[in-house]
C-alpha cells in the first residue's frame, strides 16, 4: 500500500505544493505546528531516512536548503528550523518549521488550523521564492489544488458545478473502499451527499436533511479526533497499511471540504455518525457509519 505521501506525489491525493524537481516535492504541512510549516520529501518511498543512499540524502537536504529559503522569504521569521521525525508517514520527510523561538519547534504544542484561502497564499508565496538549483531556469508555479480552482473559474475551462461535485464523490468512494469503522462492531463507511443549507450547519438543519425527528440528540467532534484510533499505526485496526488509508481519507477531507466535523446523531446503544463537510458545488458529503456503543 502507497504511504499517503506516495500518493501526493502520484497525484492521487491533493497537497499545497511548494516546489518539485524530478526526485523530489515539498508542501506545506496541513497540520502546522506554524504557518508555513513545510514538508520535503524524496520521492521514491523510503521509509527511513537514514537508508536512503548517501547521494540521495545529500540531494534531499540540497532540496531542502532550497525550499527552505523560500520560506524564509514569504513567511516572516529569525531561522528556519529543521525536524526529523519519522514516526508518523512511513514515508521519509524533513519539518521546514518557520521560527521565532524555540518553543516553535515543540511538536508537542497543539497544531493550528490554517484557513484554506491562507494556505494557498502561503504556498504560492513560497514557490514564488524558491531559487532554481544551479544550472535551471527559474522556477515555474507548480499544479496544485488552488492552481486548479482558478483554472476551473476561467471560461474557457469553466465545469458545471454538479460535476465538481461527482468528482468528489468518486473520490471518496475510491478512498473509503473496503473500510470499516471498528467500535463495537464493524461498520462500513458509506459515502453521502446532500444539498447544503444555505446558512450554517446547525443542528436543526442537519436533522432536517437526515428526515430525523428535531429532539434527536446530536453532538459533534473533530475529525481528527474522531478518527485518531484508525489512524494511529498501532490503533484499533492492527494493521498500518488500512491505517494509512485512514489518514489518507483524513487528508482528504480537510484539504477538499471546508468546516469538515463528525456529528453523531441520537442515542447510544446504537447510532449514526456522519463526517461532513461543504463541497466547492454547495453540497455537504462525507462518510457515514453506524456506531455501537455500551
Amino acid at each position: 500500500m502507497p504511504s499517503i505521501f506516495s500518493r501526493i506525489v502520484a497525484g492521487e491525493l491533493p497537497a499545497y505544493k511548494v516546489a518539485e524537481d524530478e526526485h523530489h516535492l515539498a508542501f506545506l504541512d496541513i497540520t502546522p505546528l506554524v504557518e508555513g510549516h513545510t514538508l520535503v520529501i524524496p520521492k521514491k518511498e523510503v521509509d527511513y531516512i537514514f537508508d536512503l543512499p548517501p547521494a540521495e540524502l545529500a540531494a534531499l537536504h540540497q532540496f531542502a536548503q532550497r525550499v527552505a529559503k523560500g520560506v524564509k522569504a514569504a513567511v516572516p521569521c529569525r531561522r528556519i528550523g529543521v525536524a526529523v521525525i519519522g514516526l508518523e508517514v512511513p514515508h521519509a520527510h524533513i519539518h521546514l518549521i518557520p521560527m521565532n523561538k524555540v518553543a516553535d519547534m515543540n511538536f508537542a504544542n497543539p497544531k493550528i488550523k490554517v484557513a484554506e484561502e491562507r494556505m494557498k497564499e502561503l504556498a504560492a508565496a513560497i514557490a514564488a521564492q524558491v531559487p532554481a538549483a544551479e544550472g535551471e531556469a527559474a522556477p515555474v508555479p507548480l499544479e496544485s489544488k488552488a492552481e486548479r480552482e482558478t483554472a476551473a473559474s476561467s471560461p474557457a475551462a469553466e465545469a458545471p458545478a454538479d460535476a465538481a461535485a461527482d468528482s468528489t464523490l468518486e473520490q471518496l468512494r475510491q478512498l473509503t473502499e473496503g473500510l470499516y469503522f471498528v467500535s463495537e462492531s464493524d461498520s462500513p463507511l458509506a459515502v453521502v451527499s446532500y444539498q447544503a443549507p444555505a446558512g450554517e450547519l446547525d443542528a436543526q438543519e442537519l436533522l432536517k436533511l437526515l428526515n430525523q425527528p428535531a429532539d434527536t440528540p446530536v453532538q459533534t467532534q473533530e475529525l481528527t479526533h474522531f478518527l485518531r484510533n484508525h489512524t494511529a499505526d498501532d490503533g484499533v485496526l492492527g494493521n498500518v497499511e488500512l491505517a494509512n488509508r485512514f489518514k489518507a481519507l483524513q487528508m482528504f477531507l480537510k484539504q477538499e471540504l471546508e468546516d469538515v466535523k463528525v456529528y453523531r446523531i441520537g442515542k447510544g446503544p446504537q447510532l449514526d455518525a456522519y463526517a461532513l463537510g461543504r463541497t466547492p458545488g454547495g453540497k455537504l458529503a462525507g462518510f457515514k457509519v453506524t456506531l455501537i456503543e455500551t
